[in-house]
């Protein structure tokens, strides 16, 4: 296993009834420092493939290795593995000191020197002088604090995050996804997280593994998911995205001509090779259309107008474009620039880079 790598999933499946596989066949290697997000929706498997690494589940087949060592028929406990929750599963009888200082008096550290390492990771997230205090006594988000304190405490090689910010509200979520991030870059422990929500997996991965029907769909940076997609999966999931439904006219490299439902014909990138006629589903950003002209090499398509909402930083307008109904438009909004009204007749322009045929959704 090469020196950069910390854990390896090799051919790991799971199934909970011995027919139907939750994770198929895992192949991931999670690298030394890197902050690892696992995204995906619900019953994906991202959960499940954290808790086999955890060792709170048993793969039904493959191998897990974390430092060239296998997992197998190793306890939690002995993994050097620091875990944070979503529920906080911080001990409700405990002082926040002795929350965080439970994993290392488990581990037969002095009493002294663990206090003096609880203080120091206390006030690594910010929460001086409150050593004293109970959970109860606590907002849920210096709770999710004293949670993180407690799995960084012991000092782990990798720390295994399963939604710990799913009970915070958006403006409380949104400040300890920075706090979380800055700490990673701070310390350089590896981290391995689990969401949902798109948003959150942008904004703080190094890499994201995007999960769906226990399978990776892609693995890349938040900046190749969201730019190059490689299917409509991981293009819907990831960000906004219009979708014109169509068939492959012309292939000239990852270049397409497809023939829209309603006749038209848009060019857009096509990065596989796909046969004249077959299927395909065109995905499309809101905020990459314009109402203007903007150059050579772009898609013009008449549209109508159906609802305009006004955000403040930008103008959102619902359109019947090329047979959907519910062509998205993020404009940014300029006093100069007047704002279409609904049944006002528009036509919309894209580049070409930015439209992009991939395989056909329903």
């Amino acid at each position: 296993m090469g020196e950069d790598i910390l854990v390896a999933f090799r051919g790991v499946q799971k199934t909970y009834d011995g027919d139907t596989l939750v994770v198929k066949d895992l192949n991931l290697d999670i690298r030394r420092g890197e902050f690892l997000t696992l995204l995906g929706p619900s019953g994906s498997g991202k959960t499940t493939s954290l808790m086999m690494l955890a060792g709170f589940e048993v793969p039904t087949q493959g191998e897990i290795l974390l430092d060239g060592v296998s997992l197998h028929n190793m306890p939690p406990h002995q993994r050097d593995i620091g875990m944070v929750f979503q529920n906080y599963a911080l001990f409700p009888h405990m002082s926040i000191l002795e929350n965080v200082m439970f994993p290392l008096r488990v581990r037969k550290v002095p009493r002294a020197q663990a206090r003096a390492r609880a203080l120091d990771a206390l006030a690594m997230v910010r929460l001086e002088g409150l050593d004293a205090r109970r959970p109860a006594q606590l907002s849920g988000g210096q709770q999710q604090r004293v949670a993180l304190a407690r799995a960084l405490v012991f000092q782990p090689q990798l720390v295994l995050m399963d939604e710990p910010l799913g009970a915070l509200d958006k403006q409380l979520r949104e400040h300890m996804q920075m706090e979380i991030k800055h700490l990673h870059a701070r310390l350089g422990v590896t981290v391995a997280y689990v969401t949902h929500d798109q948003t959150e997996a942008l904004t703080m991965s190094d890499r994201i593994a995007v999960f769906n029907d226990g399978i990776i769909q892609q693995l890349d940076s938040p900046r190749g998911l969201y730019e190059n997609p490689r299917n409509s999966f991981v293009a819907h999931f990831i960000g906004e995205n219009n979708v014109l439904h169509g068939h492959v006219e012309s292939q000239d490299g990852e270049r397409a001509l497809v023939r829209l439902e309603d006749g038209q014909c848009l060019r857009a990138r096509c990065p596989r090779a796909t046969l004249r006629g077959s299927r395909t589903s065109v995905s499309i950003r809101p905020e990459r259309l314009h109402l203007e002209e903007i150059g050579s090499d772009v898609n013009a398509l008449p549209g109508m107008v159906e609802e305009v909402i006004y955000h403040g930083d930008h103008v959102r307008l619902r359109a019947r474009v090329a047979g959907n109904e519910d062509f998205t438009i993020k404009l940014r909004y300029r006093v100069s620039r007047p704002i279409p009204e609904p049944g006002d007749a528009i036509t919309v322009s894209v580049a070409v880079e930015d439209c992009l045929a991939l395989d056909p959704i329903g």
